[in-house]
């Protein structure tokens, strides 16, 4: 990733790079200058607003999860290297392929097979997050394919997109990715306390490690699990969303997965 991003020119300020925040080790973890869901719908602006801030920590000293700066930075890297947005080139190279009906950024056909998102008890959004999960029930929002957070899709989508990952590269004949290309993904970039989060983390390539086993939670308790060793995939999807407690309830998932294996 390092390489396309020098070839796409993709730089963040202080010397960060794509590699950075894959490993969420890039010291933008978020915007210093407010952002609202209007403004991640122009992805020029918040594109330019991240390659010119200044990193919050020296990139590669430290790590605090990427939640949204991270699906900026790497969505202008495949917009560079192929022309297309994230969302057109997942469709085309990935989900058509695989026959996953998994989409970023939603086509106006497929609003009735929507499940809204239903707001935690505690309210719409964390304390200083830009987005809730009002903004995430309009149109405006399905329709932006936004790269960190703009997915659609279900459990078992979800599950077969990451099962190239499980089976080394390859799934139903198709191969994606090379077994190499596969191993990237465990690179370890960071183990330590994520400056975020709060807790103790080993990030690999857009992964959190464990061991042979990496995963990663989405928004409100979503949570996907890839096993190496076992060319496994867990997924789990819900539209109740929990913030702390959603959290939790991954964790819980992966500890149960972890007793049976």
């Amino acid at each position: 990733m390092r390489g396309s991003a020098a070839r796409a020119r993709v730089r963040c300020a202080g010397g960060g790079d794509s590699g950075h925040v894959l490993g969420h080790t890039a010291g933008l973890p978020a915007w210093d200058e407010p952002v609202t869901a209007a403004d991640l719908y122009d992805g020029r602006r918040t594109t330019d607003l991240a390659a010119a801030q200044a990193p919050r920590w020296e990139p590669g000293t430290g790590a605090g999860c990427h939640s949204l700066t991270f699906g900026v930075v790497m969505g202008e890297v495949v917009r560079r290297v192929t022309g297309r947005t994230l969302g057109r080139f997942f469709a085309e190279e990935v989900a058509g392929p695989l026959d996953a009906d998994f989409h970023i950024g939603l086509a106006p056909e497929h609003d009735h097979r929507v499940a809204p998102l239903l707001a935690a008890p505690e309210g719409d959004r964390p304390e200083g997050f830009p987005i809730g999960v009002s903004d995430a029930n309009t149109s405006a929002w399905r329709r932006a394919g936004l790269p960190a957070v703009g997915g659609f899709g279900n459990a078992r989508s979800a599950g077969a997109v990451q099962s190239v990952l499980a089976c080394g590269g390859a799934v139903g004949g198709v191969r994606l990715l090379s077994a190499a290309g596969c191993e990237r993904a465990f690179e370890a970039q960071f183990h330590g306390q994520d400056r975020v989060l709060g807790t103790p983390i080993t990030w690999g390539m857009g992964y959190r490690l464990e061991g042979r086993t990496c995963s990663w939670g989405g928004w409100g308790g979503s949570l996907v699990l890839v096993d190496l060793d076992h060319r496994m995939t867990v997924s789990y999807v819900m539209n109740q969303v929990f913030w702390d407690e959603g959290h939790a309830r991954a964790l819980s998932l992966l500890a149960a997965y972890g007793a049976i294996t």
